[in-house]
């Protein structure tokens, strides 16, 4: 297929698809008047790279999955490779969540404190 048709049926831009190829991620094959053609597997690549773009994933992590699927394998996080990035990429978020956990805890002691100082203003607290 070409370009223009896999990204309609990918849902993205030719230009994106360019950006991937430029990547190593895509692979196109060129025509004799210089059109590129996609495998219809490409279409299964396409929607792994955006799956995994939308899950925070950079570029160099998908590579892996990409590896995976043009193995053979009908998911692109069944390889140790891929696995090794999703335990890597798991223990990333985990750290953001323990740092969100904290600014939460913070943010609730200073609004609760904010609000009964408020309340000993209009009411006027003895210390």
């Amino acid at each position: 297929m070409l370009i223009g048709e896999l990204a309609e049926k990918a849902g993205t831009s030719t230009r994106t698809l360019r950006y991937y190829e430029q990547h190593g991620l895509v692979h196109a094959g060129r025509d004799a008047n210089g059109y590129r053609q996609y495998d219809d597997a490409e279409l299964r690549v396409v929607h792994e790279i955006r799956s995994l773009l939308a899950a925070g994933f950079g570029l160099e992590d998908i590579k892996p999955f990409v590896a995976c699927l043009r193995a053979g394998n009908e998911l692109g996080h069944v390889c140790p490779d891929s696995v090794e990035v999703l335990r890597r990429k798991l223990a990333e978020v985990d750290g953001y969540i323990g740092q969100l956990t904290d600014i939460r805890q913070r943010l609730r002691a200073q609004l609760n404190e904010a609000v009964e100082e408020s309340l000993c203003l209009t009411i006027t607290c003895q210390p």
